[in-house]
């Protein structure tokens, strides 16, 4: 009996077993889901709540119908209204259950009996919950609604406007130019992209540039790499679109993705100009940009300029002038009526406006040949603004030819340079000052910092001296007299912006005063990261300040709003083709001698050259600096010449 009661309970075993095998695991203590009606309309109730306000105003609108239905009907079954008002109607029964579920006041108008006026009241106090509920539903939805203007994140209808992508320091100069540069549109619109909160990016821009001159700016919240973000901005039915190069570690790889996302449509769309930090990524953007796309190489750009202007004094006012919105800018005219005359007529033409280059085939070009004959040619003008070119006045000057200089000279001879500072595009400015350097000439390199890497050079002969670049008797020992130009660099590798241009203010305070002791008329020309630190250089009386992240700005501005200054500005910073000279005056008109600007712009034809400004100590503003550079003065303006005084010119090297 026992082996057969063993037996028996092995066979229940054996089957409890099998039965568990074939059947779905079921964990201890979880219910299994059911599928009755109660739980789907459960789950559509949490559907229709996951919708958000409208779904919550929607089922309290549902309620209120429900309770005022069931108020009414209870009413009417029970004849509780007095008889006075009894005789009007379900409907009109309804309306007043209505009022009383909306306006608790409406109970104090009631009278009949108590059984009437307590369903009043809990009609009443039910309609209180109803509203307070119907009431939290909207401020919170407003509220949503408010946070979500807030992040940024609704779509730009607009066209014709200047899109931003990306955010740095330089925006605040970008922002300012556009704002000049749109005075003279209807409406104008700017929309700034960036990954960054937009109520902080409002209240930097409000507070950095405070006047929009009439323009709308626009921000929003998202990553220009991203095609879903990207179109926040519109940026199809823009205008342009400016690429600023982010402060990441490797900012151009992040400036081609946004350009991939911006041309992954087709080469169609809007003008784009991007920053490129690096050369070697330069081919890589090209391939993506392709031909809508001008790309700007910052450390290129700003090593250019940091040679030219360290190669005559005031030559940086002279840039700035030209690529900023305040004063006289460059220009295109197609329209005029001087088809037949020469390139050297055009230039005494107006009276408001310097020719400076035409252009041919769609291709700009400066300093052509006086005797050029204009055939359906455009002009490249240097002009207050793109308005005034309508219309422009002639000029009524006439140039005396007999007081039109007689003596010649040239500015080339081998030269001695100071270089203080070393950062990443020091190699790029030792080869610039190469392209200029006359055999024998000869440069010292003062750095605190680093190793620096000469390129091969031929005509320059480089000396890398190590020390401390803020110790006077260090600078003493290389600030000597003679010099014909000083180049103060920033250690923008080494150190954060600040820190970098304190540096560099007290190096100018020491080289400045060293010179001064000389009587020396050296120019010393300094790269400083932050604009607003070039308030202080004034104090040391530099004669020229070059602004790195300013600069680039500036430029960028002007080619968003014309891609053809590409090759303009490619042909001024370059070492080929016709740059800027500021040449002493008595070169084309006789010194002491007052004369009027259309003499001195004769005396630039007479050698081939193209004036467009002119530099004198009795132009000096009062404001620290020794002197004034007037570019593009009016052709009757009047100018005694004096020693010092200098021409500034489109010419060959």
């Amino acid at each position: 009996m026992a082996r057969t009661g063993q037996q028996m309970r092995s066979r229940t075993a054996r089957a409890m077993a099998d039965r568990t095998a074939a059947s779905p695991t079921v964990t201890r203590g979880a219910r299994a889901p059911k599928s009755d009606l109660g739980d789907k309309l459960r789950y559509r109730f949490d559907n229709s709540m996951s919708r958000g306000t409208p779904a919550l105003i929607a089922w309290l609108s549902v309620v209120t119908l429900v309770l005022i239905l069931v108020f009414s009907v209870f009413v009417t079954i029970f004849r509780l209204r007095p008889a006075a008002y009894a005789d009007r109607g379900f409907f009109h029964e309804m309306f007043y259950s209505l009022l009383h579920a909306l306006d608790p006041g409406t109970i104090g108008g009631d009278s009949g009996p108590w059984r009437f006026l307590l369903t009043t009241l809990a009609l009443t106090i039910a309609g209180l919950f109803i509203v307070s509920a119907l009431i939290g539903v909207i401020a919170t939805g407003i509220d949503s609604k408010l946070a979500e203007l807030r992040r940024g994140r609704s779509i730009v209808l607009e066209s014709g406007h200047t899109v931003i992508l990306g955010w740095s320091d330089s925006i605040f100069t970008i922002v300012s130019e556009l704002t000049i540069a749109n005075e003279s549109r209807r409406k104008p619109v700017i929309v700034i992209l960036a990954d960054r909160d937009k109520v902080e990016m409002e209240d930097e821009l409000k507070a950095k540039v405070p006047d929009s001159r009439g323009t709308r700016v626009i921000c929003r919240s998202g990553s220009p790499m991203d095609i879903d973000d990207l179109r926040l901005s519109s940026h199809q039915t823009a205008r342009s679109v400016i690429l600023l190069a982010p402060d990441s570690e490797d900012p151009d790889s992040e400036v081609i993705k946004t350009l991939l996302a911006l041309t992954h449509g087709g080469s169609d769309g809007p003008r784009i100009v991007a920053e490129i930090r690096n050369p070697s990524n330069l081919e890589a953007a090209r391939l993506v940009g392709a031909n809508r796309t001008v790309l700007l190489d910052i450390r290129e750009t700003v090593a250019k300029l940091v040679v030219q202007t360290s190669r005559q004094s005031g030559a940086s006012a002279v840039y700035t002038e030209l690529f900023d919105y305040e004063g006289d800018e460059i220009y295109f005219l197609e329209k005029h009526d001087l088809d037949g005359s020469t390139y050297g007529q055009a230039q005494l033409a107006f009276e408001n406006a310097s020719v400076i280059g035409l252009v041919t085939d769609g291709i700009p070009g400066l300093n052509p040949p006086p005797d050029t004959v204009i055939s359906g040619h455009g002009l490249v003008v240097v002009a207050e603004d793109d308005s005034a070119l309508d219309g422009q006045s002639p000029s009524l000057a006439e140039p005396d030819l007999t007081l039109l200089g007689t003596e010649t000279g040239t500015d080339e001879h081998p030269t001695q340079a100071l270089l203080i500072g070393w950062n990443e595009r020091a190699p790029i400015v030792l080869r610039e000052l190469e392209h200029y350097a006359q055999p024998g000439s000869t440069l010292t390199v003062l750095t605190s910092f680093g190793h620096p890497e000469v390129p091969e050079l031929e005509s320059l002969a480089v000396t890398i001296v190590s020390g401390a670049t803020t110790d006077r008797a260090t600078l003493e020992k290389h600030v000597v007299d003679g010099l014909d130009q000083v180049i103060v660099l920033c250690y923008s590798d080494d150190l954060p912006v600040q820190a970098a241009d304190a540096r560099t203010l007290v190096t100018l305070l020491h080289v400045r005063d060293i010179l001064s002791g000389f009587g020396s008329p050296t120019p010393v020309v300094s790269e400083m990261l932050d604009d607003r630190n070039r308030v202080l250089a004034q104090v040391a009386q530099v004669d020229d300040v070059v602004v790195s992240g300013e600069i680039v700005s500036l430029i960028v501005t002007q080619l968003s709003e014309d891609q053809r200054l590409e090759l303009v500005f490619s042909e001024l910073l370059g070492n080929t083709g016709a740059e800027i000279y500021l040449r002493p005056a008595e070169w084309y008109v006789q010194p002491g001698a007052e004369v009027s600007y259309a003499t001195i712009v004769a005396g630039a034809l007479r050698r081939g050259e193209t004036a467009i400004g002119f530099k004198s100590e009795q132009l000096a503003r009062g404001d620290g600096t020794a002197f004034a550079v007037v570019v593009n003065p009016a052709k009757s303006e009047r100018f005694t010449v004096l020693p010092g005084d200098r021409v500034v010119v489109l010419a060959e090297s």
